[in-house]
């Protein structure tokens, strides 16, 4: 053995070929923390004081590959000056470096997932042989940073400047025939061929078949392209950039201006170059957003899959009534994702229309090629539409989605609750109804509990698990496991109106109202909340979400917080709907609507919109983008200040995630609670205290006061 540590072993062959394996000790993936960081330079050193070595095989005695970086190592550098967070990168630059520096070529198996500092590792190895079961690529871009390990260096001068631009850039991943054809890797093999491929290329290189040192040469050297066709490559690269990204994401462009400023200088100085851009990232606001999503995720996963091992109810069979756009997303989901349900309704146009829309879905993902015709006719199978409740007595778990109406949804209940096996878990899809209320027409509560769906279904991540009164931890485990199954990010939270994410909303479609109310135009509170960063402003969520909806949503959001969400006078979005505007469901809302080339909804400002709501509103006058910012998030932060407080939802983390995953919030500010930890809490007060006349919505807590007088953070 050459060197052995808890993440590290090098260990030499008979044939003079010395094997570097990762393997992290109590970790399920191999990544680079500073532990492994510090073994690897250990390693390099041993490998340089060893005689005899010939060549060098590197590992992975995990499924992966490494994952890349430990990410939450990553949380103090957003405390540190720029110079310091750029220092981050020099220790694991200098192993890079000295690994191109070995008097012996080497090669890298890749076996499964080598993303970003993993990538990076495999890219300063002298040949890749990838796995047709692995992926690789450079995700540093959705944290809002760039590589800071040479990626941005050596991929440019493996794969050619357009290339790697791209693969920066849209930080996607990449497949092993992918990665061939760009000339990211230099051979792939089946994963039980991997291991003899790799020695093979070896042994070639130690042969000289390979010249591995003319590989290094060209890694470290500046790149061999004149004034005119970097300026081309650049101008291209950075305009495409700018437009994919906008002007909230910085890194995309960032990374491609790295690479500019680097691709004519040799490897030390290029990599001075990148580590400046990486550090001028780490500074961003963005950058520590989009960690803290990438770290609550994970808490997320953790939470679901603990309460998943509660479960000791198998989930062989699902069922879904009321089979409408919902219903028929819901079962299309199921299916999909391996759990067959039945689709009830009380009409065949009702079932028609489920089965249309799980067939529109599945025939989509064929036209695309994510789906073979014979795998479509496996899941639309695995969907049994029914009249009546034949078979309901062997379902497991159930989810109600009729109609909006309370007496309604304790008939459909009780009656369903009859046909279930005793210990089946019984859901509903409510958006506002009270899970507490509804169980009051239930003989087995503890059964029931809210599973809350956001349309379109299958598109938007995010599930509330809502547990009533008397819901028991077995439902909350069995129906956490369910989403889990159904590929959703499951968020377990308390009974009130509107529970988590709803009762957040209306309170910014609140300050949209007043906005418009005091004269504001919606079309321009619309296309400032779209550059604040949001997918749809308000009014045209609205139309998008149905004004009817809405109008109804409120009404018992209303009745529910009464002391802050009775608007007290006739709303914009009250006025589209006594006027029939429903939004796109009739191509009329705050906007009119007709279909583009590709047959998706364009919109277009209304004039009789603007003539309908000008009796009811003051004059026209403008607002700074500031006032607009501040009148429609301050109701949304502080509400959800609120039910932190009020333990609807258990962690600031979960918070966050469920406006990002359920309505969009903007990734990049990565969600309320982060957005204000942005501010500062003394800022948001301050900005709430101006706005105090407009009524109890703008009242901070006084929690909140207190975080502000103490100069506290909700992420200590």
């Amino acid at each position: 053995m050459i060197y052995s540590d808890n993440a590290i072993s090098v260990s030499m062959h008979d044939n003079g070929i010395a094997e570097l394996i990762f393997d992290l000790q109590g970790e399920s993936v191999n990544k680079f923390n500073a532990a492994t960081v510090g073994s690897l330079r250990n390693a390099i050193d041993a490998l340089k004081s060893t005689e005899g070595v010939k060549g060098l095989l590197v590992t992975s005695a995990k499924p992966v590959f490494i994952v890349g970086a430990d990410i939450s190592e990553f949380v103090p550098l957003f405390k540190l000056p720029a110079e310091q967070m750029a220092a981050f990168t020099g220790e694991n630059n200098n192993n890079m470096l000295d690994m191109e520096a070995l008097p012996f070529p080497s090669v890298v198996a890749i076996n499964g997932y080598a993303v970003g500092g993993g990538l990076e590792f495999c890219l300063s190895c002298d040949f890749r042989v990838m796995s047709t079961a692995a992926k690789i690529g450079l995700p540093e871009i959705k944290l809002g940073l760039m590589p800071g390990w040479g990626g941005t260096v050596r991929l440019p001068r493996i794969i050619g400047i357009d290339e790697a631009l791209m693969w920066i850039a849209a930080a996607g991943e990449h497949r092993a025939d992918a990665a061939l054809k760009a000339g990211a890797v230099d051979a792939i093999a089946e994963p039980a061929a991997l291991r003899d491929v790799a020695l093979q290329t070896l042994q070639n290189a130690i042969d000289g078949g390979l010249d591995y040192c003319a590989r290094r040469i060209a890694k470290s050297s500046p790149m061999p392209l004149n004034k005119v066709e970097a300026m081309m490559a650049f101008t291209t690269a950075k305009a495409l950039v700018a437009q994919q990204a906008g002007k909230n994401m910085p890194a995309p462009l960032t990374s491609v201006t790295s690479v500019e400023k680097s691709y004519n200088l040799p490897i030390k100085e290029a990599l001075a170059v990148e580590a400046k851009h990486f550090g001028k990232l780490a500074a961003t606001s963005q950058a520590a957003a989009m960690v803290g999503l990438f770290l609550n995720d994970q808490l997320l996963s953790k939470k679901a899959k603990k309460w998943e091992k509660q479960n000791n109810s198998p989930i062989n069979q699902a069922a879904v009534l009321g089979a409408g756009i919902m219903g028929g997303g819901i079962a299309y989901q199921s299916a999909f994702r391996g759990t067959p349900i039945k689709m009830k309704d009380i009409a065949q146009p009702g079932i028609d229309l489920g089965m249309s829309e799980a067939a529109k879905l599945l025939t989509k993902r064929v036209s695309r090629g994510r789906m073979s015709p014979d795998q479509m006719a496996q899941v639309l199978n695995s969907i049994s539409p029914t009249l009546n409740y034949d078979g309901f007595d062997n379902v497991d778990v159930c989810v109600e989605a009729v109609v909006e109406n309370p007496k309604v949804k304790h008939a459909v209940l009780a009656e369903v609750e009859g046909v279930l096996a005793e210990n089946a878990v019984l859901a509903s899809n409510t958006s506002t109804i009270s899970i507490s209320y509804l169980a009051g027409a239930l003989k087995r509560p503890e059964n029931f509990a809210g599973m809350h769906f956001f349309n379109p279904v299958h598109a938007m991540p995010l599930v509330e698990v809502i547990r009533g009164e008397k819901t028991s931890d077995a439902t909350v485990a069995t129906l956490v496991a369910y989403a889990n199954k159904l590929g959703k990010k499951a968020i377990v939270v308390k009974d009130c109106p509107g529970f988590l994410v709803n009762r957040v909303l209306f309170p910014y479609f609140d300050g949209f109202s007043r906005l418009v109310r005091d004269g504001a135009d919606f079309a321009a509170v619309d296309k400032v909340m779209e550059s604040w960063g949001w997918p749809m402003g308000p009014a045209y969520l609205l139309d998008v979400v149905g004004i009817d909806t809405g109008v109804h949503a409120g009404a018992v959001m209303s009745e529910g917080f009464p002391d802050r969400m009775t608007p007290g006078f006739k709303t914009a979005t009250e006025i589209m709907f006594e006027n029939q505007r429903f939004g796109q469901k009739n191509k009329l809302g705050f906007y009119e609507y007709e279909l583009d080339k590709r047959g998706k909804p364009k919109r277009s400002p209304s004039a009789v919109s603007y003539e309908l709501l000008k009796e009811h509103v003051a004059a026209p006058r403008d607002f700074t983008e500031s006032e607009i910012i501040a009148r429609c998030m301050l109701p949304m932060a502080i509400e959800m200040a609120r039910c932190l407080e009020e333990g609807i939802v258990e962690s600031v983390a979960e918070a966050d995630m469920s406006v990002i995953y359920g309505i969009g919030f903007p990734v990049f500010r990565g969600g309320l609670f982060q957005w204000m930890d942005s501010l500062g809490m003394d800022k948001v007060v301050a900005m709430a205290d101006q706005y105090i006349d407009l009524g109890k919505a703008y009242e901070v807590t006084q929690t909140m006061r207190d975080m502000a007088k103490n100069n506290q953070r909700y992420y200590g």
